[in-house]
């Protein structure tokens, strides 16, 4: 007789005494794989070579943190500021991680895509797709993320999430497909808008076959530790229930260190 409550998963495998993650025991996992190649592991189904799990952990140090200014951060901070417990202020921040804030990996990817997907069908080279494509967006005057920063004029991440791409094998046909559309962004506007952190991620996710639906997952996954690191401060640091300023405050941790 058939159960109609029956149903099925492939991640996880759990009997007495015994965890496994895609076929693989917890404890043997444990010491031995990274946790950025386990979350390789969890989402793809099967671990990572040595260099894509090192490219894995660049991508998400990447986007630990980014200051008390981003709107996650300033959200998890005015929960906590109101006496709200530690979940609570982070599920706060995970929320504001929408469409045009952390969002952007995604929309990048999903260009970035259409960027190859167009190229391949109308036998053009990526650079002519990109400005026939750029020239449309800005008719249309419609926002291609993962270019240009609030802050910074040069996002000091995406040189080392490119070269990292590189050394592990994966800096193929998406790749050079951001790059064009760089060039065709400066050619159309006449600014120069490099690819930021948001970009660099989008392409890489999109060489290592990681489908856009889970781009905002990997900016929750980076962000998570640095939003809990901010709350414990507001909680403990802060006064309740404050008027949070956005822009005037100061940093007074230490300066200048450098890993050896």
């Amino acid at each position: 007789m058939s159960n109609d409550l029956s149903w099925e998963t492939s991640v996880t495998k759990i009997e007495p005494n015994k965890i496994q993650l895609r076929g693989y025991p917890i404890d043997e996992l444990m010491g031995k794989v990274p946790f950025p190649s386990a979350v390789y592991l969890a989402l793809k189904g099967e671990l990572p070579d040595a260099k894509i799990g090192r490219l894995m952990d660049i991508m998400l140090v990447s986007s630990v943190d980014h200051g008390a200014t981003p709107p996650s951060t300033l959200t998890a901070r005015t929960v906590a500021s109101t006496g709200a417990p530690l979940n609570a202020c982070i599920a706060a921040g995970i929320l504001a991680i929408n469409k045009f804030h952390g969002g952007a990996i995604e929309n990048c990817m999903r260009f970035v895509k259409e960027v190859v997907m167009t190229a391949d069908e109308k036998n053009m080279s990526l650079e002519a797709t990109a400005l026939e494509m750029v020239k449309e967006k800005r008719e249309k005057k419609q926002v291609i993320q993962g270019f240009g920063h609030r802050v910074h004029t040069k996002d000091p991440r995406t040189a080392k999430l490119l070269d990292a791409a590189e050394e592990a094998g994966v800096s193929g046909r998406y790749i050079e497909a951001m790059k064009a559309v760089q060039a065709a962004i400066h050619e159309v506007i006449g600014k120069n808008l490099p690819i930021n952190v948001d970009g660099a991620i989008g392409g890489i996710l999109c060489e290592l076959d990681f489908p856009p639906e889970l781009a905002n997952a990997f900016f929750i996954m980076a962000r998570v530790p640095g939003l809990v690191a901010q709350i414990y401060e507001e909680q403990t640091t802060m006064k309740p229930m404050r008027k949070i300023h956005p822009t005037d405050h100061h940093y007074v941790g230490p300066e200048n260190r450098h890993v050896d």
